[in-house]
């Protein structure tokens, strides 16, 4: 585990807000990892309502869950021990730090399309600074194989969700939305400032949520276990988006109005 005081904060911070993503290396030491682990596996031994399993495949595991509403039973623990708050503190510069949801993911088995490139803000009814997805991997991934992010995307456009249809990667989740249609980056990958690193088991990836990003394909004999813990900070608001968006908390969105703090009883506090 790299100790926290070993990392350069100001030029973590300062990169943080330019780019939209950083890598800590070392985030986790092995006690650490387990723990996270568990909690990952926790979750694919009790799947929430959003949890989806590609059928059209039957030799490959493509599994994913999201927000479950039970998560805090198998994660709050985990999440109290953790440093990943702190660390995400320290990267926004701000000592409130509130867990928003996780959000698991099991591939192995076969050959699993790429994740289309997208932000996760177009799926989100929350905007601020003070915003971030920790991914973690459970396996080492080359370069080549781990996700990949548009470095400043999150400073530009906010794109329509990809619905993530088969043959149309940037075919619009809310076809009525004004927000556009997302780019081609893939045809166009040269016009793009495309970051990506390998990654070992204990090493965190951090990414503002609005940055444009997406995962490489998994190959034959592969697995990819990732988890992604999402966080909210003090700056953060509500900011509805056209055709909907989460987090799927009964009467949330009734109760909030837009430019109004993020806030809801069921978010647990780290910090």
């Amino acid at each position: 585990m790299t100790s926290a005081a070993a990392y350069d904060w100001p030029a973590l911070r300062q990169a943080y807000r330019r780019d939209g993503v950083v890598k800590l290396p070392g985030a986790l030491d092995a006690d650490q990892l387990a723990a996270t682990l568990a909690a990952y596996e926790w979750s694919l031994a009790h799947p929430g309502p959003g949890a989806s399993k590609d059928r059209h495949t039957p030799d490959v595991t493509f599994y994913n869950d999201l927000f479950n509403p039970e998560a805090l039973s198998g994660y709050r623990g985990m999440l109290q021990a953790s440093p990943i708050p702190a660390h995400v503190a320290a990267l926004w510069d701000t000592p409130d730090v509130w867990f928003f949801y996780e959000q698991v993911f099991l591939k192995q088995g076969g050959e699993v399309r790429r994740t289309p490139w997208h932000q996760d803000s177009s799926y989100l009814a929350i905007a601020g600074e003070d915003l971030a997805v920790v991914w973690i991997s459970f396996d080492a991934l080359g370069a080549a194989d781990s996700l990949e992010f548009v470095r400043g995307s999150h400073r530009g456009v906010l794109y329509n969700g990809s619905a993530f249809k088969p043959g149309d990667d940037t075919h619009p989740l809310h076809p009525n939305s004004s927000l556009p249609r997302l780019p081609d980056i893939e045809k166009a990958r040269s016009d793009w400032d495309i970051v990506a690193w390998a990654v070992e088991p204990g090493d965190v990836i951090v990414f503002h949520p609005q940055t444009l990003h997406g995962g490489a394909a998994t190959h034959g004999g592969m697995r990819r276990r990732t988890l992604t813990l999402r966080f909210f900070g003090q700056d953060a608001v509500y900011d509805p988006r056209e055709g909907g968006a989460g987090p799927p908390i009964k009467g949330f969105h009734q109760r909030l109005r837009p430019g109004e703090p993020f806030r809801d009883p069921s978010f647990l506090k780290l910090l």
